[in-house]
């Protein structure tokens, strides 16, 4: 079957829609919604954002971004096929960004919903969702940038260190998160977990050729239903209730709103590295379609991405999108241009008509939250399979940031949760920390480590790296760069809200026009600069001070 545009200059002309662009788009569809079930759930029950919001706003915003991407990619892909006169050409798979969905949804809105109540506003769940739409748009903004400087940040930044801060987030906020969950509902969670490992890890197809991904979705959603976990928000749900058509509608005024009301600054540490991250990954996922034989150029690449995220973030939607990771697999599959196409005008016709709706209704987390943890496990696994052995140590730092940042998160939810039983408002505050370490638990360390973890993970890992080669003074120069970064607040600076706790940016309000009183309180995380400092200058002497054990050097 062509699809021949009238318009013989057009990129889509001519496309051809294969059966591998069939089977492709399947298998595309169903791991795209499987985030769009998790992302519905993760807005209304762990955010508070109302059903109207996220079926009639947020999704269509979605929609957005999936067709100017997959429109572009396929586009892309009929442009190489005909300079190539090949006809083997897959486009780039490409979509909501996992890391970065999570990232925002417990990083950005979440707190910043806290942050509202302890401020009183009057409507905290709409100021979350504004904070997720200023840390999209400043993301699209970061990975258009990034477009320009991919190559020399590429450069200059270990491999192990970029993939040790995905593995983190990987191995915490995809994993151990959802792991959890897996067991909290075993009948369903470790039914499917196990038929995905099959599937994926097994390396082996279903006869017939039935998706793996639809397989365990509906395996996952029968096991729902017998064990009573489905229909998902129970009786009193009505699920035709959000059914109709949608039209994206611009948000530029709640996006003007979170930007004016200072919702960017709490959030730069999280906003500013899931933005370069998502880029590197990126051009990491280019590079591997090159491998598999089909060569697109990064820059406009990385630049259509910085726009569609920006354009979400116009129209709604407070996730980031990216290029995915398996486009060999896609090839492989007899997937072509088509199927990106298929991909894009499907997600849009689930999105805009209130389906989903009724899809997370009858579809609840625990029947495809197993794929999402396979995610993750690949994303932590390739760190380590990917880099030199004598670096997995720098790896296994890399990570531990991650994961601390996860378990800090947990423990911040279960305190939530205290306090609401016992009515104490008061739980967070230095009370807190005294009693925690009187208990052998050091929360002072692990609320200073989460934030900015990102960016903690990818300097200890990349010192680390450096200290394996002998490179001492380039690893003097990574701690020199956090001692930098922990000035601004940026790193480590934390302070206590009524429900949580935030980065505190003094030195960034005095510049802004607002008081600071004495230098200690300009810079609250001045003593983990001056450890930095400290290291430098143990880092500086290890290189004129020691000599190799061996002679590897």
């Amino acid at each position: 079957m062509s699809i021949l545009s009238p318009n013989r200059r057009s990129p889509l002309w001519p496309l051809t829609v294969t059966a591998g662009d069939v089977e492709g788009f399947i298998a595309a569809f169903v791991n795209n919604l499987v985030q769009l079930l998790i992302l519905a759930p993760l807005c209304i029950y762990v955010v508070g954002l109302s059903p109207e919001l996220v079926y009639r706003r947020i999704l269509p915003g979605v929609a957005i971004s999936f067709l100017v991407g997959n429109l572009y990619y396929a586009g892309l892909a009929v442009r190489l096929a005909r300079r190539e006169g090949r006809t083997d050409v897959c486009a780039l798979p490409y979509g909501i960004s996992t890391p970065g969905l999570i990232a925002h949804v417990f990083l950005v809105m979440l707190p910043a919903k806290q942050l509202a109540i302890a401020q009183g506003l009057a409507d905290p769940e709409r100021v979350a969702w504004q904070a997720g739409l200023v840390a999209c748009l400043v993301g699209g903004l970061i990975e258009f940038g990034t477009a320009f400087v991919a190559a020399p940040i590429r450069r200059a930044t270990p491999a192990a260190a970029m993939l040790a801060t995905l593995a983190g987030i990987g191995i915490g906020f995809l994993g151990l998160s959802f792991l959890f969950q897996i067991y909290a509902a075993p009948v369903v969670g470790l039914t499917t977990l196990v038929l995905v490992f099959i599937l994926y890890f097994g390396r082996v197809r279903v006869a017939g050729k039935l998706p793996g991904t639809l397989l365990v979705i509906a395996v996952g959603t029968v096991l729902a239903w017998v064990t009573g976990i489905a229909p998902v928000g129970g009786p009193d749900v009505e699920p035709l209730a959000h059914l109709g058509f949608y039209l994206p509608v611009p948000a530029l005024a709640d996006l003007w709103i979170g930007l004016s009301g200072g919702h960017i600054l709490p959030y730069l540490s999280i906003i500013l590295p899931i933005g370069l991250l998502g880029a590197l990954a990126s051009l990491q996922n280019i590079e591997s379609a090159e491998a598999a034989g089909d060569a697109y150029p990064p820059r406009p690449c990385l630049i259509v991405n910085g726009l569609g995220t920006m354009a979400a973030s116009a129209f709604g939607s407070p996730f980031p999108t990216s290029i995915y990771i398996g486009h060999p697999a896609w090839k492989r599959m007899g997937a072509r241009a088509g199927y990106s196409v298929l991909n894009g005008v499907g997600l849009l016709l689930v999105s805009v008509t209130g389906t989903m709706s009724f899809l997370a209704w009858a579809i609840p987390a625990e029947a495809g939250i197993a794929i999402i943890l396979w995610i993750g496990i690949v994303i932590a696994a390739q760190a380590f399979e990917v880099v030199p052995k004598r670096y997995v140590p720098a790896v296994v730092v890399g990570t531990m940031p991650g994961i601390a940042a996860w378990a800090i998160l947990t423990v911040k939810s279960s305190l939530r949760g205290i306090a609401e039983l016992t009515g104490d408002g008061s739980i967070f505050g230095p009370r807190l920390l005294e009693a925690a370490q009187a208990n052998g638990a050091y929360l002072a360390g692990g609320f200073a480590l989460e934030v900015g973890f990102l960016y903690a993970a990818m300097i200890l890992s990349a010192m680390t790296v450096c200290i394996i080669d002998r490179r001492f003074l380039r690893a003097a120069a990574w701690s020199l760069a956090a001692a930098v970064i922990s000035l601004t607040g940026l790193l480590h600076a934390f302070k206590f809200t009524e429900g949580d706790t935030l980065v505190d940016l003094p030195l960034l309000d005095l510049l802004a026009g607002g008081g600071a009183g004495g230098w200690l309180a300009i810079f609250p995380a001045w003593r983990f600069a001056l450890a930095y400092l400290l290291v430098a200058a143990i880092l500086v002497a290890a290189r004129f001070l020691t000599e190799p054990l061996d002679d590897d050097s």
